[in-house]
């Protein structure tokens, strides 16, 4: 655990520095930031309360803000780190699962709101450095628990018992036992599927997915699949590394492992191509997902689909065969397909043999030979 916490701030955000110079009301670093550099962990997000004017503050640092009033909130680039900038405030919640509505408060009131104690942490800016801890979040950290702030918080924010499982598993933390026990009350039910989605996207980001999965199916709060959390696993695995580390969204297919259940890829699972003319027709019905789905459940043909056959590309096309002949129509195609499935068979090379190889296709049934 970090000791000198001022320090330690100088050296991971020295564009601080700009805020201190430019801030005429109490500003505040809060949040997962406070919280990493007492854990060492160096840089995180950069979240900033001030007792005031979020917008005047960001047009204070001389940089274009978004601007999103809802929630009173700016945000900037300062030295090519985006910083997220909100009026300090109070939340009361119309009912369970609702977004908050919001009023200006102190900074004592605004790290009551948040959903735990290790993220309702703050250092001043202005002024005396130093942290702000109402809450004992520096306690729990070095006892490695998460503790809600009130008993109401799982039940105005469900979507927080999914923070739990993310944040037990990257830091390897449990649930304080009252903790515990009011997260399983917590109804997911309240909160809209987009709310739901976009914290399970958090959660399939996380290097630590499959624990986070596992917690959740354990706490009985997302329905994973069977094996759902062995194939997330096999899907960031998959995803790191070359060919398919561009071929899909990372955190989509990592969730989608999770929970879908077997589908329209058990197709490529069960295949067997002969070659890889055979394979690129069967695999090029399927969208990127499926694919991935397919070799994490063993499909593993895919990944020569995807590392070279599914690029392989002719050097002749339609004009030439036009140009050599051949009438407009479905025989150009035919010829084409046909030259296209030789070069993957390594059956030709080059534009020559390409153009001979689709001339004879085109020209098979058309009395042209």
């Amino acid at each position: 655990m970090i000791d000198d916490l001022v320090t330690a701030l100088e050296g991971a955000y020295p564009e601080l520095a700009a805020v201190r110079e430019a801030a005429t009301e109490p500003v505040y670093l809060v949040g997962g930031a406070v919280r990493d550099l007492l854990l060492g962990r160096g840089r995180s997000d950069i979240d900033l309360v001030v007792e005031g004017d979020a917008a005047a503050l960001a047009a204070g640092l001389g940089a274009d803000a978004v601007q999103h009033e809802r929630f009173a909130t700016a945000k900037v680039r300062l030295d090519e780190h985006e910083v997220d900038i909100a009026t300090a405030r109070a939340e009361t919640y119309p009912h369970p699962g609702a977004l908050p509505e919001v009023e200006p408060a102190d900074i004592a009131t605004d790290l009551a709101r948040r959903d735990f104690t290790i993220n309702a942490m703050a250092i001043p800016l202005r002024g005396e450095m130093g942290l702000l801890d109402p809450h004992g979040g520096r306690d729990d950290l070095e006892a490695g628990l998460l503790r809600v702030l009130h008993p109401r918080s799982f039940e105005d924010d469900p979507t927080r018992a999914l923070r739990a499982a993310r944040y037990a598993a990257r830091f390897g933390f449990e649930l304080e036992p009252e903790t515990a026990a009011l997260l399983r009350e917590a109804e997911l039910r309240t909160v809209s599927n987009d709310r739901r989605q976009a914290e399970l996207l958090h959660i399939a980001a996380e290097p630590e997915a499959p624990r986070a999965l596992e917690l959740l199916t354990a706490w009985k709060l997302v329905g994973v699949q069977e094996e759902g959390v062995t194939l997330a696993a096999r899907m960031a695995e998959l995803l790191a590394k070359r060919p398919w580390r561009s071929a899909v969204d990372r955190d989509r297919a990592v969730l989608a492992a999770a929970l879908d259940p077997p589908g329209r890829e058990m197709q490529l699972v069960s295949a067997r191509p002969a070659s890889p003319s055979e394979a690129v027709e069967l695999a090029r019905a399927f969208a990127p997902a499926d694919l991935a789905m397919a070799r994490v459940r063993g499909a593993e043909w895919l990944d020569d689909y995807v590392g070279a056959w599914s690029d392989v590309a002719l050097e002749i096309d339609g004009a030439d065969l036009i140009s050599a002949g051949v009438p407009e129509g479905p025989s150009v195609g035919r010829g084409l397909a046909e030259a296209l499935r030789r070069k993957l068979d390594g059956e030709v090379a080059g534009r020559e043999q390409e153009l001979e190889a689709a001339l004879e296709a085109a020209r098979s049934d058309d009395g042209l030979a």
